[in-house]
């Protein structure tokens, strides 16, 4: 028997190798002259007026690896259409011309009765062209055949094979479209996205009460059918028809399921004929397994539109009927398909299947397993705003947002706001534009509070939920919040003035160690590590956003916002899953992007109550004086007192103790401290601290064997001190370190 071969279309012959104008026809052409494997059959190049222009190579090829009478219908010999682009962007196709050969996974999608198109690659061709050379394409094109012939061509650990090929056309379905479904009263309609330039289109399913009311109304049917074994990919249908014979070459009878989805449809009271929308849906979901008897290890889905109610095509099926406008399921039993055959003939629009994105998808996405915890954002400024929006992305948590200013001009310079949202709350900006991303999957809580003086539904959040992250850029709600006892754990994070750095200060879970105590910390760090030195350093600038005298905003660049944002927010992330306390630092070159980290000990606090002001110290500073106190010995020391005294929260914070100056004068009994340098010092830790940390007091310590009870001489002292502090309002605070024991003296001129 004659072998036949496919014809080339929209060709004309060429008479020798020398009228091939491609350089890639040419390598090819002396390539196969090489290799005894190839042999040439016929040259051709496309008529002039046919796009694009392609040369091409027919050739016969020899594979001496195919076993002979192989089950997948490969021959020894093959004629073959080497198909050359111009464009040289294009990467080179080869079309197997025998008109009977096998239908086989790994080919390209082809118009029917036409040659199939060898699937030679599996990655994109600008990676394919990187490496191409004639040779190694000739190879490459023996390669498949071969493997194609033993079985081998889609390894093992290669995903198993779509079953249809790709679609320019998409579905997006809501993501809770599983739950929507089940619900039978629950209307829906498709709604048409803009059309793309390559003329591919995007379609949305919407519950009705999220659509506008001019879009077609549809009834999706639902089709989950039973898994199927991976092979060759089938072009898509074009009617019911074709759809239900494909299937049914794998196992799967569709008019069966189509029926009983469209039973589901009609009551014992009937439906009326005019509620029959014009369009109906029909979504596949179909298992598919590598092999008979195995676990399947995808879903294939896929979506067809059909011009036809879903009622009026269960009619065509035979499990309805029509009777007085109504229609009702047939009683007396289904037609069979062979009295009825219009159904076939119903047109399909093949469209891939995609979904909305929900927080477990988008956790997924992200490489993410932690789901967060319940939290409140406090400030959904620049930073805030930049962090949630991250989050949300990444599907991480579950948000109540706490700010009380609303969107101005000047925010969107660094806000992911829009400027339809100006003059909005800017918790509820963020909160519509979560809405706007997740389509519902998620949302968030806006409260529109000052959280310094919370109300009611703000104290409510900060303490029901586990979580709370403080954005604000202020001092005064991390204090707030240190003294409140039933509030769940916080995570304050701030960027420098200037853009440069962003810190991280975490209370631990069991809150033993507030933001407070932990600030302080991060003042002491900043004080005597090097690269505190221009940490707080003043801003790029300022400028006036508005009328009133406290309308200013610093100049910086959002660019810094987002770099710091994307640091912070996984931090945040990754310290939350742990107990202890911390503090971080990341130091950035914004000219270079190099990234220094710190990270400093966290130390829990002592406080001690004197009338209506309470002092506190921590225990990482005592361990510094009684080192001090040990390397001075037997001689005593002593220094000043640093911190920051807030009447708003009614404390004294002891942040650090400097070291005596040189010109102090120390004995076994006795401590006169010098003052040589110490102005200097005392401004240059105010200088890193912004101004936060100054003066408080003075310590000193008690030789070998004394405790830290205060002789007349320290009480003497304090009293001077005393009234020294008394000029600005302030009170005197006294520190000794004794043997064993620690004592803070306050005194104050009443």
């Amino acid at each position: 028997m004659n072998t036949q071969y496919f014809s080339l279309e929209n060709v004309v012959e060429l008479e020798n190798s020398s009228q091939l104008k491609s350089l890639r026809a040419q390598a090819i052409y002396a390539a196969t002259n090489q290799n005894n494997d190839f042999h040439i059959q016929q040259l051709f190049k496309s008529i002039n007026d046919a796009l694009p222009a392609i040369e091409y190579i027919v050739l016969d090829v020899e594979c001496h690896s195919i076993p002979p009478n192989n089950v997948f219908g490969i021959n020894f010999r093959e004629r073959l259409a080497i198909c050359i682009p111009e464009n040289s962007t294009k990467i080179v196709e080869v079309l197997a011309l025998r008109k009977d050969f096998p239908l086989l996974m790994h080919l390209n999608s082809v118009r029917e009765n036409t040659p199939a198109n060898l699937c030679l690659y599996f990655e994109p061709p600008i990676a394919v062209l990187r490496t191409w050379t004639a040779e190694n394409f000739l190879r490459r094109v023996q390669w498949w055949l071969e493997k194609s012939a033993t079985g081998e061509l889609h390894p093992a650990d290669q995903p198993v094979e779509q079953l249809f090929f790709n679609s320019p056309y998409e579905l997006i379905l809501p993501w809770d479209f599983d739950t929507l479904i089940e619900d039978q009263s629950q209307n829906f309609l498709i709604a048409t996205g803009p059309q793309r330039a390559n003329e591919s289109v995007t379609f949305f399913i919407l519950p009705a009460s999220q659509a506008e009311s001019n879009k077609f109304s549809i009834k999706p049917i639902t089709l989950r059918l039973p898994p199927i074994v991976h092979g060759h990919v089938e072009h898509n249908p074009s009617t019911l028809g074709e759809l239900a014979d494909l299937l049914n070459q794998r196992n799967v009878d569709l008019n069966s399921d189509l029926q009983r989805q469209i039973e589901q449809l009609v009551d014992e009271k009937g439906v009326p004929v005019n509620s029959d929308g014009t369009l109906t849906v029909i979504l596949l979901f179909i298992p598919i397994c590598r092999s008979e008897n195995t676990t399947p290890e995808k879903i294939a889905v896929r979506a067809f539109l059909m011009q036809t109610g879903a009622l009026n095509l269960g009619k065509e099926l035979g499990t309805l009927i029509v009777h007085n406008q109504l229609f009702y399921k047939d009683g007396l039993g289904k037609l069979s398909v062979s009295q009825n055959a219009s159904w076939r003939e119903n047109l399909l629009f093949p469209l891939e299947i995609l979904r909305t994105l929900d927080s477990a998808t988008a956790r997924a996405q992200s490489g993410l397993t932690d789901i967060g915890e319940q939290s409140v954002l406090i400030g959904a400024g620049s930073l805030g705003s930049a962090m949630l929006n991250l989050w949300a992305r990444s599907g991480w948590g579950q948000w109540t947002v706490v700010d009380k200013d609303h969107l101005k001009p000047h925010n969107l310079a660094r806000h992911i706001a829009f400027g339809t949202q100006l003059g909005l709350n800017k918790s509820e900006a963020v909160a519509d534009l979560h809405d706007a991303m997740t389509m519902g999957a998620s949302s968030i809580v806006a409260i529109c509070d000052d959280v310094t003086i919370p109300s009611s539904n703000t104290k409510e959040a900060l303490s029901t939920n586990k979580l709370v992250v403080d954005a604000s850029t202020t001092l005064d709600y991390p204090r707030f919040a240190s003294l409140q006892d039933n509030f769940a754990r916080h995570i304050s994070v701030f960027i420098t003035p200037d853009g440069n750095a962003a810190v991280l200060l975490a209370e631990d879970k069991a809150r033993a160690i507030r933001l407070r105590t932990i600030e302080a910390q991060y003042y002491r760090a900043v004080i005597n590590s090097p690269w505190g030195e221009n940490h707080l350093k003043a801003n790029l600038g300022t400028f006036w956003s508005g009328a009133s005298c406290r309308d200013i905003s610093t100049v910086l660049p959002y660019s810094r916002i987002i770099a710091h944002a994307a640091t912070l927010a996984e931090q945040v992330q990754q310290i939350s899953i742990h107990p202890e306390a911390a503090i971080h630092i990341w130091e950035r070159d914004h000219e270079l992007g190099n990234v220094n980290s710190y990270q400093q000990a966290v130390y829990q606090e002592r406080k001690l109550d004197f009338e209506n002001l309470e002092i506190s110290i921590d225990y990482g500073l005592e361990e510094k004086l009684r080192s001090l106190r040990n390397l001075a010995l037997p001689c005593e020391t002593g220094g000043v007192l640093i911190g920051y005294i807030d009447f708003n929260i009614k404390s004294i914070v002891i942040v650090d103790a400097l070291v005596a100056p040189p010109d102090s004068v120390s004995t076994i009994n006795s401590f006169e401290r010098g003052t040589v340098g110490l102005m200097e010092r005392i401004a240059e830790a105010s200088k890193r601290t912004a101004g936060i940390v100054q003066y408080i007091g003075e310590w000193h310590s008690h030789p070998k064997n004394y405790s830290a009870t205060p002789s007349q001489n320290d009480i003497s002292q304090l009293t001077y001190l005393s009234l020294n502090m008394a000029d600005d309002g302030l009170p005197a605070i006294s520190l000794i370190v004794g043997e064993h024991d620690i004592r803070i003296l306050k005194g104050i001129v009443d």
